[in-house]
């Protein structure tokens, strides 16, 4: 059990955009049952490689109540999408902060699983926002993007707060 450090908006090392994985080996499985450690410890239902400064295209998702579900989507790619929902969303790399994002209401997604096959998962509610998020990660893009440049700047502000109090 590994558990790696979260990258904190605003460090510029989230706004990498990650590689290609050319081959799901043991290396790949390694960083994902870290990250699977790091996620659930955190507590919580998504993280993307790059938020543990690791640029490949690797995300993890566990939306069950169970906390024994997870999935994981290797150079995972929106083949399709439709609709548009406003959801509350939060980011272990933003602590605290929540806001409202628009994004497709259905997306269909296809990636390869730890074992290196192919498969394509049609998803909505919470796992289509989630695999939309984490993905967004994979580009270099956080959540907070999304917002206007004055809630970003109350964002920084709060949280550069949040780290005095605990210095």
């Amino acid at each position: 059990m590994a558990l790696l450090p979260i990258l904190q908006y605003p460090d510029p090392r989230l706004y990498t955009v990650a590689t290609q994985v050319r081959v799901v080996d043991d290396d790949i499985r390694r960083l994902i049952n870290d990250m699977s450690d790091t996620m659930y410890a955190a507590p919580g239902v998504g993280l993307a490689a790059t938020q543990v400064d690791d640029h490949r295209r690797v995300i993890i998702i566990d939306i069950s109540e169970t906390r024994d579900q997870l999935q994981v989507f290797v150079n995972p790619v929106v083949v399709a999408a439709s609709g548009t929902a406003t959801c509350e969303e939060g980011c272990l790399s933003v602590p605290g902060i929540f806001d409202k994002v628009a994004r497709a209401e259905r997306i269909s997604v296809r990636a390869l699983n730890a074992q290196g096959e192919s498969f394509t998962l049609g998803a909505d509610g919470l796992l289509a926002v989630c695999i939309q998020h984490e993905m967004d990660h994979l580009e270099g893009k956080v959540f907070v993007d999304y917002l206007s440049r004055l809630k970003q700047q109350r964002i920084l502000a709060k949280l550069k707060k949040q780290k005095r109090q605990i210095m």
